[in-house]
């Protein structure tokens, strides 16, 4: 399953290289409410085929008629705005006045797609300046403090995986939140020192490693943008992990297990070098309630509950804390046969 940034550019490559007309549209900037964040990719074939988004339709919609009708005439990289007025806010289904300024950039050779793409497929975070007066391009590995930017000169975007996971154990779970994440963005390691399980492992998204879950945080050097969800049930493999991940700046570590289960573990973990508001920071039971009770509804569980942390959501605005226990009662019925 690839990521939104991947569908767009594989396409954008492939119709190229058939012979077709490309223009690549990215978000650069907002204002207001806006449905897609800067970033976001569209890319429009001459006949007006897209992949990709960067609104709730109405500005694909305007940005598919100029270029099929040929009345946006684009030869080299070019700004263009949409939502300035309250009018056009309207017109183009952006709520409260939000305002869009979106470069339109004409693919060629020069766009250095395929190169840009080879490195995302391999997990490279990557930074792609664009000359916005020659429409060149030069390609970099990126870290975790850029960012990007734009000017009359250059637009330098971000592409590959922002985010890491770490998911200790690889059952069938697993394998489910291993290939959501991966469209999500997030750079994924899977750690199982058992041969009966790692040995079956299959997704090719996913790096796998048997070495033991403490070093493998302690490699990872896990920092803000990295999440680890222990998955084993075995708590000699998952509380090693978890240990570890607690005393990191990880902005996200959970457990899979019923009440009773997570109880136990926190009293465990009282035990060692933690402090109460590390323990704290555990999400166990883990995954917000949808009621789901198959392994990839609770995969969806399990990421709703990272993504809403991820961009800063409080938990008690969706009931997390109120409804956690009720959340998990599916999670509690099948925890059993997801080891």
């Amino acid at each position: 399953m690839d990521s939104i940034d991947q569908q767009v550019l594989k396409t954008s490559v492939s119709w190229f290289n058939e012979g077709m007309n490309v223009v690549l549209a990215t978000i650069v900037e907002t204002w207001g409410s806006s449905p897609r964040p800067p970033g976001a990719m569209l890319a429009i074939r001459g006949d007006g085929q897209v992949v990709g988004s960067v609104s709730g339709g109405c500005v694909e919609d305007d940005l598919i008629a100029k270029i099929r009708d040929n009345s946006m005439k684009i030869t080299k990289p070019e700004l263009t705005l949409y939502g300035v007025t309250k009018k056009e806010a309207q017109k183009f289904g952006l709520p409260c006045g939000g305002t869009l300024k979106i470069i339109l950039e004409p693919i060629g050779k020069q766009s250095k797609l395929e190169a840009l793409l080879e490195r995302v497929e391999r997990q490279e975070l990557t930074k792609r300046k664009l000359n916005m007066e020659t429409g060149d391009v030069s390609l970099e590995l990126a870290n975790g403090q850029d960012t990007l930017t734009s000017d009359k000169k250059f637009l330098k975007t971000l592409h590959g995986p922002k985010w890491r996971l770490l998911i200790i154990g690889a059952g069938q779970l697993s394998e489910y939140i291993a290939q959501m994440a991966h469209a999500l963005d997030y750079s994924v390691t899977v750690c199982d020192p058992r041969s009966e399980y790692s040995e079956g492992w299959a997704i090719d998204s996913a790096v796998l490693t048997q070495e033991m879950p403490d070093d493998v945080v302690g490699q990872l050097n896990v920092d803000s943008h990295t999440a680890v969800v222990a998955l084993t049930h075995d708590p000699k493999l998952d509380d090693l992990a978890i240990m570890e991940a607690l005393k990191s700046p990880a902005f996200y570590v959970g457990a899979l297990g019923s009440r009773v289960t997570s109880g136990e573990r926190r009293k465990r973990l009282a035990l060692f070098d933690l402090t109460q508001n590390e323990i704290e920071r555990l999400h166990g039971p883990v995954g917000l309630r949808i009621g789901g009770k198959t392994p990839p509804e609770i995969a969806i569980a399990i990421l709703a509950e990272m993504t809403a942390i991820r961009h800063g959501i409080s938990l008690e605005t969706i009931g997390n804390k109120s409804s956690k226990s009720a959340g998990n009662k599916e999670i509690r019925e099948v925890e059993s046969s997801l080891a």
